[in-house]
């Protein structure tokens, strides 16, 4: 397959041929590669460089920064992906969309997104190997699928997930970006204790790991990751004539930190419901209930947060997918319960 110098390969399972033209005369390799070979990240192309993947001219070339000169021929082989670590499990899951970039599911509570310590099977990574099989076209040379975010294995709600090198890309930089200059949303639906006392507002609040528990995280007032949460209250629960005993809030993210709607809600004075980690504090509250609400919210042992809300730019096509979630069947009892207090 030979290409002019500014065509695209149309089958990345082969081999990329290309000569070089006056215009890329004088470059590095690594970067006149990645211009011509959209599918594939500049990272990439360097580990197949260094890996012995490229040759100009015949040669064998290992430098990404290698200077190319016209005339020059190079080909990038392409080496099959690797089989992933993690194995594929046939564990049942909801796919709202999927073509052969990405996928979109709706993930459960209590289904850890990612392999980790303790969590090394299960989990979502291993359910869409075993669903995608060989339409998964390799992420960094490995047949495994690009996770571009993450929501806490007890928050369910949407995910899109990468098939190929190309859709992780286009989705890790519109993730990155958080919608500040393209179509991405992402929107969440919390009931958390009490009610604040405007309707809408910002929480502008940095995060780093808990210096009393490292498997937590809390608001710190230097250094940390800059974090951004905006919510709006969208119904509020209990006597009228007292405080909000509880209140449905609508989050919606400006930055993706580890933990972020949660640690933001607590440090709000507004926990999530069912938050044994940030919201242990309110388990008495649970005892001055009445039933059956005392029962709905003592049994619900999950924070109550759902990734209701997930639109973005599609990275081949360019256009806009937007996908809603239903409350699953655990929040949206508990809501119930709330509403006829």
């Amino acid at each position: 397959m030979t290409n002019s110098s500014h065509e695209y390969p149309a089958d990345l399972d082969a081999d990329f041929r290309l000569t070089i033209d006056a215009s890329d005369s004088g470059k590095r390799l690594d970067a006149v590669l990645a211009a011509h070979v959209d599918a594939l990240s500049r990272n990439r192309i360097q580990s197949l460089i260094k890996a012995g993947d490229v040759t100009v001219g015949g040669a064998k070339i290992v430098e990404p920064k290698f200077r190319v000169n016209e005339g020059n021929a190079v080909v990038l082989i392409l080496p099959e992906p690797e089989d992933p670590e993690p194995l594929g499990e046939d564990i049942p899951i909801s796919v709202v969309y999927e073509d052969e970039h990405l996928i979109v599911v709706d993930k459960p509570a209590g289904l850890v997104v990612h392999p980790g310590a303790g969590n090394w099977t299960g989990t979502l990574v291993n359910a869409l190997i075993h669903h995608c099989g060989d339409s998964l076209s390799g992420i960094g040379g490995v047949r495994r699928p690009g996770i571009v975010h993450r929501i806490d294995k007890d928050t369910s709600g949407l995910l899109v997930v990468a098939k190929s090198d190309q859709a992780h890309q286009g989705l890790a930089a519109q993730f990155a970006d958080h919608g500040r200059t393209g179509p991405l949303e992402r929107a969440y639906a919390a009931l958390v204790w009490g009610a604040p006392s405007n309707l809408k507002g910002t929480i502008d609040a940095n995060l780093a790991r808990s210096q009393t528990n490292r498997q937590k995280m809390a608001v710190v007032k230097t250094s940390g990751r800059h974090a951004v949460t905006h919510w709006q209250v969208k119904d509020r629960f209990g006597p009228a004539d007292e405080p909000a005993l509880a209140s449905l809030m609508e989050c919606r993210l400006e930055t993706g930190r580890t933990h972020q709607i949660r640690v933001h809600m607590a440090h709000f004075g507004h926990p999530l419901i069912g938050d044994g980690d940030y919201g242990s504090g309110f388990k008495t509250k649970i005892n001055r209930l009445e039933e059956p609400l005392k029962s709905v919210v003592g049994s619900f042992d999950r924070q109550a947060l759902h990734a209701g809300l997930l639109a973005f730019e599609h990275p081949a096509n360019g256009k806009t997918l937007r996908f809603e979630s239903p409350y699953p069947a655990d929040f949206a009892n508990l809501l119930s319960a709330l509403q006829i207090f």
